[in-house]
């Protein structure tokens, strides 16, 4: 049995974006959870550390979106790529393009 390296260090990866993802999920959770205990902390260190917290919030979803998009793109090219490998595999078998 062949194996092939290029796929399964693609797998790997999204599997490591997937988890990446999961990562940032928890964490905007708890930095969302973390802002709403301490909106009543009026002092001025308080609301710049809010500030930071939301605007990094803001970019941990950004992220999570972009790793989302990632890992469906590759999902559908593993798709394809199966549906082309159970029509024709002798093709690629032989290192045709599938």
């Amino acid at each position: 049995m062949e194996t092939n390296y290029e796929e399964l260090a693609g797998a790997h990866s999204a599997m490591a974006r997937e988890r990446v993802a999961a990562d940032l999920k928890t964490l905007t959770r708890d930095a969302e959870d973390l802002l709403k205990a301490t909106a009543g902390d009026v002092s001025e260190k308080a609301r710049a550390a809010r500030e930071r917290v939301g605007a990094a919030l803001e970019r941990a979803r950004a992220t999570c979106a972009d790793l989302r998009e990632q890992t469906a793109a590759v999902a559908k090219k593993r798709v394809a790529l199966s549906a082309a490998i159970r029509t024709s595999p002798s093709e690629c078998r032989s290192g045709w393009a599938c």
